[in-house]
């Protein structure tokens, strides 16, 4: 339904609607739930209950609480594309819109927390989320090396991680693997896999710190040893030896994966004028009942 508040009439059917509801959500720039009175202030009087949750690009507070909000931008500000790419590449965004989407979540996250919280103590409350402070929060343990310490996170190559060596991707001898020795017992299994006993024993990859220091020498005889099979012939040999790793699928490969199949995480459906329409479902699986997919 589409609804304008800014006439009485419009206001009367919006207010009607909050007091038989538990939550109003809004997406729009921060000092505009202000403007149009949609925080927890302005709807108190009509239901002490109502959750008041804003998702804007920057919060309601601050110097860029009007700024409109893109996921690009935002990962910009927040300092992960400096660290997403290749070391003499540009800095790069994710492939996809990985602050929205995770945005949402913490936005529901938040909503159903206040919900809980209204119902509980009888007062409702206003949750005030963000693309930028979410973005922040991704960067996790990089925020406190950096302000701790004075580390200076930059792009790895090959998406390798920054301290676990080996961890990251190989070229196969038809695509590219996924693998890591992230435990020692990983490196164990991972070497021997690889037919490379050797390496255990050879003082330049024998500890994880020996390893971050040569990491170069190291992942350039990985890439011999890898690039020798196709992806499939690896993937056998390093599962059955219980070695974190996966394929670099195509999208289209992920979709037809025999997890993603038993799972039905992707259905279709048949649309009256554009034909079958793939989708995909919803990763919150509540119970023991699967998901129903209305037709």
């Amino acid at each position: 339904m589409c609804l304008d508040v800014s006439p009485a009439a419009g206001l009367a059917v919006f207010q009607d609607l909050v007091r038989v509801s538990d939550a109003v959500f809004s997406n729009l720039c921060g000092d505009v739930p202000e403007k149009l009175g949609l925080k927890f202030a302005d709807l108190e009087p009509i239901n002490p209950t109502i959750v008041c949750c804003s998702l804007s690009g920057y919060g309601m507070t601050g110097p860029r609480a009007a700024f409109p909000g893109f996921d690009y931008m935002v990962q910009g500000y927040a300092g992960s594309m400096s660290i997403t790419g290749e070391p003499n590449g540009p800095p790069s965004k994710t492939g996809l819109s990985a602050v929205d989407f995770a945005s949402g979540f913490a936005a529901s996250l938040a909503m159903l927390a206040g919900v809980h919280v209204a119902r509980r103590d009888g007062i409702g409350v206003d949750c005030d989320i963000s693309l930028m402070d979410t973005a922040l929060s991704m960067l996790n343990y990089l925020v406190t090396w950096t302000g701790s310490r004075g580390y200076e996170p930059s792009r790895m190559p090959r998406s390798s991680h920054p301290t676990l060596v080996p961890f990251g991707n190989f070229p196969t001898a038809d695509g590219w693997i996924v693998a890591g020795g992230s435990k020692p017992k990983f490196w164990e299994r991972l070497a021997q896999s690889l037919g490379r006993h050797d390496l255990l024993v050879d003082p330049r990859f024998s500890t994880f710190e020996s390893r971050l220091i040569n990491r170069d020498a190291l992942t350039e005889l990985m890439d011999s040893e890898f690039g020798k099979q196709p992806t499939s012939h690896w993937l056998r040999i390093l599962e059955d030896a219980d070695v974190p790793c996966a394929p670099v699928n195509t999208i289209a490969e992920a979709l037809v994966d025999e997890q993603v199949v038993a799972r039905q995480s992707v259905f279709r459906l048949d649309h009256p004028s554009l034909g079958e329409i793939t989708h995909v479902a919803s990763p919150i699986r509540v119970g023991t009942e699967p998901a129903r997919i209305y037709r």
